[in-house]
């Protein structure tokens, strides 16, 4: 299964992959990435709640920000290599 998730966000996975520098990373940068990457798609999702009901839509620049911040970090965090996640922190030895 899990190959197949890597397939379908090879698009996103290649940019963080791509580079051949010696990255160093721990084994809890996964775990905050993902807890960051988290608590980025819950800010969006309680702005788009929130402001829902406003005339101006500008609200949509933050949440569409936050969601593909969350929504990278989070694909990276879970179905990325080491070096996906170093690349992410810029963890450079």
């Amino acid at each position: 299964m899990k190959a197949v998730l890597r397939k379908m966000f090879s698009p996103i996975l290649n940019v963080f992959e791509s580079d051949d520098d010696t990255l160093v990373i721990n084994p809890s940068h996964r775990k905050i990435l993902i807890a960051v990457s988290f608590l980025f798609c819950l800010l969006a999702t309680l702005v788009t709640i929130f402001a829902w009901g406003a005339e101006d839509k500008g609200f949509l620049i933050p949440v569409v920000t936050f969601g593909v911040v969350g929504f990278v970090g989070f694909v990276v965090g879970t179905l990325g290599t080491d070096k996906a996640v170093a690349k992410i922190w810029g963890s450079r030895s």
